[in-house]
C-alpha cells in the first residue's frame, strides 16, 4: 500500500531535507585525499543529531553506520571505516538518511576526490543527469514506468549500464516504503503518480557491466566487473502541480 503524505506531513520531511542537505555540505567539505570514511561517518552523525534529528541507517537491519560510503567499484550500502581511507581520483557515493519528528527523507551524492579522470567525470555528469531526467517525469497523471524509462534513456545514450537489483523506493514514515522504483522502463507502466506520494528516486549507474556482488559483509555491495558506479537519490513529493526535491542541494 502506498502512504500519502498530508501537506503537513511532507513539511516535515521538507524541514529533514534541510538538515540532510546541510549534512551533505558539510561531508562534501570534509572530503579529501587522505581521510577515512569513519571519519566522514563521524561528521554526519553529529550533524544530523545536533540538528535534532536522527541517522536514518544507524541500526537499520543491524548496519553499523550513519550513513553508507560506497568509494569507486562499490555500488551501494558501503560500511565507513577508520580502514577506508580515500585517495586522489578517488570517487565516492554517500548515502545519507536523516528521521526528523517521525518522518524519514534519503540522499545520495557521488562526489570525486581531489581530480578524477575525464571518463569518471562523465560517469558522474551522466549519473547526476539521469536522476534530473527521472525528476522531470514526477508530476499527476504519469507513471513509475516513465520515472525509471528516463534513467535509462540517459544512462544508456551514454554507454552505461543500470544496475537493476537495487531500487529507488517510497520514503515516509518507514525508511522503506511502497513503491519500488526501477531505474528502467518500459514507459506508461507501473503506478499511476498523484499528490502526496513522496518518492527515493536513485539512479545506479555502472561504466562497466550491470552485474553486481555482495560482499562477505552482507551488506557492501560492487561491481562484478570492478569498474567504477555512481549513485545520485533524492527524495522528491508529488504535488498536484508537479513536483517538490525535498533534498535539493544547489539550484539547478
Amino acid at each position: 500500500m502506498i502512504y500519502k503524505k498530508s501537506s503537513e506531513e511532507i513539511a516535515l520531511m521538507r524541514k529533514g531535507g534541510v538538515i540532510l542537505t546541510d549534512t551533505l555540505r558539510r561531508l562534501e567539505a570534509a572530503l579529501h585525499p587522505g581521510v577515512s570514511t569513519a571519519e566522514l561517518d563521524a561528521i554526519a552523525e553529529e550533524s544530523i543529531e545536533g540538528a535534532g534529528a536522527r541517522p536514518s541507517f544507524k541500526g537499520y537491519r543491524g548496519f553499523p553506520g550513519s550513513i553508507c560510503s560506497s568509494p569507486n567499484e562499490v555500488i551501494v550500502h558501503g560500511i565507513p571505516s577508520p580502514d577506508v581511507i580515500l585517495e586522489d581520483g578517488d570517487i565516492v557515493s554517500l548515502d545519507v538518511g536523516v528521521l526528523f519528528d517521525g518522518f524519514h527523507v534519503d540522499s545520495a551524492w557521488t562526489f570525486p576526490v581531489g581530480s578524477v579522470d575525464p571518463q569518471t567525470s562523465e560517469l558522474l555528469k551522466v549519473t547526476e543527469q539521469s536522476l534530473e531526467a527521472a525528476i522531470t517525469q514526477c508530476r499527476p497523471g504519469n507513471r513509475l514506468g516513465d520515472v525509471g524509462f528516463a534513467v535509462e534513456e540517459v544512462a544508456k545514450a551514454a554507454g552505461y549500464a543500470i544496475v537493476r537489483e537495487y531500487v529507488g523506493h517510497g520514503v515516509g514514515r518507514a525508511l522503506h516504503e511502497e513503491p519500488q522504483i526501477p531505474n528502467y522502463g518500459p514507459p506508461g507502466r507501473r503506478e499511476v503518480l498523484s499528490p502526496g506520494m513522496t518518492l527515493a528516486i536513485e539512479p545506479m549507474v555502472n561504466a562497466g557491466s550491470a552485474g553486481t556482488v555482495v560482499l562477505d559483509d552482507n551488506w557492501t555491495v560492487v561491481t562484478a566487473d570492478g569498474k567504477r558506479s555512481a549513485h545520485f537519490e533524492h527524495t522528491v513529493a508529488i504535488t498536484p502541480e508537479g513536483h517538490e526535491v525535498l533534498t535539493r542541494r544547489d539550484p539547478i
